[in-house]
């Protein structure tokens, strides 16, 4: 696939990468708010899920603050993701890059190479002023931002500690709603507010464990969810699912995940993370173990009298595993709310872009799943709104990927694209042009295995119909998917009589793609 040609303020770029920031700085533009350059807020979740946000899927929740930035704005309907796991993901959006030449190919790669190029380094050069805040996850300190201020690894819900500019500090509270406000404070008191500025606001929400913040854990407590179609599902025709660890019914702790951390010791569990789960608790101080324990102890009372077995202890996992999570992207939603109102009271709206999405999609219990890492559809997709003053609203059918994040912020500060990046500006889009040669497939690739939840590792092409995925190291199979006929991904096609032209041709695809990435991959 050919590279687009940025169209954004190409005049200004000319042949140029770099721009001097006194082309922006002139007294005619600080009168015309048009010809400023634009902000961007960059709102992003850990493991929220398409289908949690209604402007998506009305099935679960309603997320009126999130859906705001979709009525505003524009909602991508195929978006995806380069590598379905936290750190790399996050690599792929800094760098532009998949993970093969960004270098962080799986959370135990140890620290991401800061010193490589980032679009935030660009964006600097230009003039913007950089932050970050919230979850990081990426070993390494963070490079290219006048500001930092992150969790430390994962972070925790409550009372997390941060390291603010290489400073270590524990804060009290709620991880979402204090995440918000240090943004909301860096725009308003911190940066210099004569430059353009680029946030990175980062949630750890809704990332497992999923506990809600103390005034939502009561929140929809009489709902039941809708079970999957697939919940039961037996994987036939599909050896590497059949392998995962990760079934809801199986592999989600009653005590880590569910919070069935019962004070008489009676609750105990085989998956190894029964001791971190009781220590969760631990972290809370008086206030919140008093909320915590009204809320939970008569969940633990009655799960305990129960007994529960078979498939009503799955359900019910099931049920606990949404309620939690329901709460928690409530959480997120409001909070959402709150950027977006200071943003309209600030006077910042209108010359601002605001993008909300995850580094991941997260299933929702579809194939009896919970996390991500596979190329299917649930946690291969993740949601993307992107609100752009005077750009296009509705929606955008078009793939895009998260290799596209960097090039499209650039192309928005009139940078252009570095030759060496992988992802394409979907800006033209935004605006509404047509793009006539945009990109017909993507490629995907995951590599951390052997590790947790035991996915395999593969490759794979999606075209707008078809998928072709390949498993490799351990295991050598391959799984096709009819996307329009087979949307849940339950029928494998690899194999069967009919389909042997359609496999050369991806075949073919995925080699092309594998080529004009320089994925290694290609030449074992």
């Amino acid at each position: 696939m050919e590279k687009l040609t940025s169209v954004f303020l190409n005049s200004l770029v000319g042949t140029a990468t770099i721009l001097s920031f006194s082309s922006f700085d002139s007294p005619k533009n600080k009168k015309d708010k048009s010809k400023q350059p634009m902000n961007i807020v960059y709102i992003m979740c850990d493991d929220h899920s398409y289908q949690t946000i209604s402007a998506y899927d009305q099935r679960f929740t309603q997320t009126p603050n999130i859906d705001r930035i979709a009525n505003e704005g524009v909602r991508f309907t195929n978006s995806f993701v380069a590598n379905s796991l936290s750190g790399p993901s996050r690599a792929c959006m800094l760098t532009g890059k998949h993970s093969h030449a960004n270098g962080y190919m799986d959370n135990s790669n140890g620290a991401f190479d800061g010193s490589q190029q980032t679009y935030p380094k660009l964006l600097q050069q230009v003039g913007y002023e950089t932050a970050v805040i919230g979850k990081w996850h990426l070993v390494s300190s963070p490079t290219g931002f006048n500001y930092w201020d992150i969790l430390v690894g994962q972070g925790e819900y409550y009372n997390p500690t941060f390291i603010t500019n290489g400073v270590k500090q524990q804060r009290e509270g709620y991880a979402t709603n204090i995440v918000t406000d240090l943004a909301i404070d860096w725009m308003d008191t911190k940066r210099d507010k004569s430059k353009p500025f680029c946030l990175l606001l980062h949630h750890k929400a809704p990332h497992r464990t999923w506990m809600p913040d103390l005034c939502d854990l009561d929140l929809n407590e009489d709902v039941v969810y809708p079970l999957p179609a697939n919940f039961y599902d037996k994987y036939e025709g599909r050896i590497p699912a059949s392998k995962q660890e990760m079934s809801i019914i199986k592999d989600m702790d009653l005590i880590y995940d569910l919070k069935m951390a019962d004070k008489e010791d009676e609750i105990h569990t085989k998956t190894g993370l029964e001791q971190a789960g009781r220590s969760m608790y631990n972290r809370l101080n008086p206030e919140q173990k008093a909320a915590w324990d009204k809320h939970y102890d008569p969940i633990i009372k009655k799960f305990n009298e129960s007994k529960l077995t078979g498939k009503a202890l799955a359900e019910w996992k099931y049920q606990q595993y949404m309620h939690d999570y329901i709460r928690v992207i409530h959480s997120i939603d409001r909070n959402v709310g709150k950027v977006l109102d200071y943003l309209a009271k600030s006077g910042l709206l209108d010359q601002t872009m605001i993008v909300y999405t995850s580094d991941q999609g997260f299933y929702m219990g579809e194939h009896g799943w919970f996390d991500k890492r596979f190329m299917y559809e649930e946690s291969f997709r993740t949601p993307l709104l992107v609100r752009l003053p005077g750009g296009k609203q509705g929606d955008i059918d078009q793939m895009v990927q998260n290799i596209d994040y960097g090039p499209t912020i650039l192309d928005l500060a009139g940078v252009k694209t570095p030759s060496d990046m992988h992802g394409v500006s979907f800006l033209p889009l935004l605006r509404g042009k047509k793009v006539p040669d945009w990109r017909k497939s993507l490629y995907y690739h995951f590599y951390e295995y052997p590790a947790e939840h035991a996915v395999r590792r593969h490759y794979g092409v999606r075209t707008e119909r078809y998928k072709l995925i390949h498993f490799y190291n351990d295991i050598d199979c391959w799984e096709l998917y009819d996307l329009q006929e087979d949307p849940m991904e339950m029928h494998n096609l690899y194999g069967q009589s009919g389909t042997e032209k359609l496999t050369k041709e991806l075949k073919k695809e995925l080699l092309k793609l594998q080529v004009q990435y320089n994925d290694p991959i290609r030449n074992r």
